[in-house]
């Protein structure tokens, strides 16, 4: 047997799938072998290559063991003169098995190689070859002198970018995206090493394969797509913390003591550092837009007093007092805030209903606050009325500025929809329009550009694929989703990787899903838009006013208490269930018996969808129940089933 693929899988089923449609392309006159190793994934995957790959070797772990564990699972299994470990967020072309196979039989001394690699917008990932992390080349990579000289000599070196992308070049480290392997070096250097539970794996068994009298090198003749950034998050502070230790694992383990220590102590350094600029990122990325429409909300009421109190009501010693912007303005501010978020101004897309909704409850609140105030703090309802006109007002002016920056276009409306195009012949594109119409995606399809000239053309036909640039700049096309029934995964990456326009966008279609898929950072997961049955739990929205509601209904339970702890079989436990609803620990209403897979995550509940104890439903009806709780969520089904069931808060 020529060649053994092993893929190691974990919760990425739409990628995995697209993974293996071109695998199996490219195994084509290829004696060979495919392995999926699943780390016991809860998205369906096993159930996924089961149906649609049953040639493929499925391993299905009962827990997670790590990436190298993993994968030596299948390399003891395996027989393959060569073997690749591939990611399953990748698209390989069809040549390319092929290619690799060939360059290596023409190169005895080549022990691994690795391709070149783009992300999901087509731009080359620095990765695809690298050099050794000594404690200098580690250094400059983590304070930045990499990032200003690339192509230095002496700077450049972890990622060699002294090297030419498209030029043929041993290397020191290859990706562990995409590491084919003679089997031979394989056996003589050893297996991917356990102790490195994810990331470090692949630099190395690199560095094992060279000190066993290999090569390793960079072969460009060949492009994958490479989506990284969908097993983790990159920016997350776990991955900083993981990546970094396993730095310090590979140090100590090939390094002398002196240098081992001096690239712990320099690798300690970094990680603080990255985490802390990494926990920076995340909170300016999900709180930006709350911030600025904090300080404009609390500046807008300013400027509302000042005008009033100087332009309209004569204020007793020329102003109104310190506490009206100390108290007053930040409760005003606070409460419109809590109204946006709860009424989902915060979640995507942005709305103008969500802004109005929003501002509405939070003066609902200021109304209430009002009323029970002091006399002292009751300062005048005009200034309340202009301050609601001026809260909706800067909120959806961020929000335009914000759409502006993001989509380069002015919208009224706030629509996030992209113009989109897609690459394939009538009837695949007939069927994928259809797709994105049922999923109810957030795109404009302009039309379709066929990959072979067609006859008979309808009215969304655009072009063939020599006019695609033009027809890109003629409907000023955002978004490309090509139809891999119709064109090879070769010419997608060539199109991607020599489109020159900025800011467009790729998707890709595999045959016979009911799926799109893509990613716009190589720092971010991908997206897909997935044919299935939506779930209104699924919804950040409904999610928060699961959670509201059980604080409310806690706070209404709290007069009541005394009359529960009569009425219910286990008073001990009213109030422990009462306490751990309050803190968040559970939920009034979650699913029967356990989590579900496949439905939205939620806390444990007290009661069930049926009104009855956690444990008091049977797993024949379990499966329903929770199914269309999930799909048909509502707060007032939620209020139902606990009033329903008073009785039964102790279990």
């Amino acid at each position: 047997m020529i060649l053994s693929v092993i893929i190691v899988n974990y919760n990425v089923k739409y990628f995995l799938e697209q993974a293996l449609h071109s695998v199996f392309k490219a195994m084509q006159g290829i004696e060979g072998e495919v392995f999926v190793v699943d780390n016991h994934s809860a998205d369906g995957s096993c159930e996924m290559v089961s149906k649609k790959f049953p040639q493929v070797k499925l391993i299905s772990n009962l827990n997670n063991v790590g990436f190298s564990a993993a994968n030596n699972q299948a390399i003891r299994l395996s027989s393959g003169k060569y073997v690749l470990l591939l990611n399953p967020d990748t698209v390989v072309e069809e040549d390319c098995f092929s290619k690799c196979i060939d360059f290596m039989e023409r190169t005895p001394g080549a022990g691994a190689l690795g391709v070149r690699m783009i992300d999901g917008k087509g731009k080359f990932l620095p990765e695809s070859k690298r050099g050794l992390p000594t404690p200098q080349v580690a250094f400059y990579k983590m304070f930045g002198f990499a990032s200003f000289f690339p192509k230095s000599k002496t700077f450049g070196k972890y990622h060699l970018g002294f090297y030419d992308e498209f030029e043929v070049n041993p290397v020191e480290v290859l990706s562990g995206a995409f590491m084919f392997i003679r089997k031979q070096a394989l056996e003589k250097s050893g297996l991917l090493d356990e102790d490195y539970f994810m990331y470090g794996e692949d630099i190395d068994l690199s560095y094992r394969i060279t000190q066993s009298g290999y090569l390793n090198y960079y072969f460009p003749k060949t492009t994958i797509i490479h989506y990284k950034g969908e097993s983790t998050k990159k920016t997350s502070v776990n991955y900083v913390f993981v990546f970094y230790r396993a730095m310090i694992v590979f140090a100590q383990k090939h390094y002398s003591q002196k240098h081992a220590h001096l690239f712990s102590s320099l690798i300690n350094i970094a990680i603080y550092i990255r985490a802390a600029i990494s926990l920076l990122a995340r909170f300016m990325q999900w709180s930006y837009l709350f911030i600025i429409d904090a300080v404009l909300m609390y500046l807008g009421v300013y400027l509302v007093k000042e005008y009033w109190e100087n332009n309209h009501k004569f204020i007793e010693g020329g102003s109104y007092p310190p506490e009206f912007m100390l108290l007053n303005a930040s409760l005003y501010t606070l409460l419109w805030l809590l109204g946006l978020y709860f009424a989902g101004a915060y979640d995507k897309p942005r709305s103008i209903k969500a802004i109005v909704k929003g501002v509405f409850w939070g003066s609902i609140g200021i109304s209430i606050f009002y009323a029970f105030a002091p006399l002292e703090l009751r300062f005048s309802r005009a200034i309340i009325v202009l301050g609601i006109a001026g809260a909706i007002t800067v909120t959806y002016l961020n929000r335009l500025i914000q759409y502006l920056l993001v989509y380069k276009k002015w919208d009224l409306s706030l629509a996030s929809f992209t113009n989109s195009l897609i690459v394939g012949n009538a009837r695949e594109a007939d069927r994928v329009s259809g797709l994105l119409f049922k999923t109810q995606a957030n795109c404009r399809i302009c039309g379709y550009v066929a990959v072979q000239e067609e006859k008979e053309k309808g009215d969304s036909y655009l072009g063939n694929l020599s006019q695609l640039e033009s027809i890109i700049q003629l409907f000023n096309v955002e978004e490309i989703i090509f139809c891999s029934k119709d064109i090879s995964a070769a010419q997608i990456i060539q199109r991607m990787s020599n489109i020159t326009m900025a800011g467009i966008q790729y998707k890709i279609v595999p045959e016979e899903s009911l799926f799109v898929i893509g990613s716009n950072s190589k720092n971010t997961a991908g997206d897909f838009y997935a044919l299935e049955i939506q779930m209104a739990l699924n919804e950040p929205l409904q999610q928060r006013k699961k959670r509201l509601l059980d604080i409310v209904v806690c706070m209404l339970m709290l007069p009541l208490i005394p009359l529960l702890l009569l009425i219910n079989r286990k008073p001990s436990s009213v109030l422990t269930n009462w306490l751990s609803v309050l803190i968040g620990k559970k939920t009034w209403v979650g699913y029967a018996l356990q989590q579900q897979e496949h439905l939205p995550p939620i806390r444990k509940g007290v009661l069930t969808p049926a009104g009855t104890s956690y444990v008091a439903v049977e797993q024949i009806t379990a499966n329903k129940l929770n199914y269309l709780y999930a799909k048909d969520y509502s707060v007032e089904k939620d209020l139902l089933i606990v009033f329903n069931a008073l009785s039964k808060l102790g279990g």
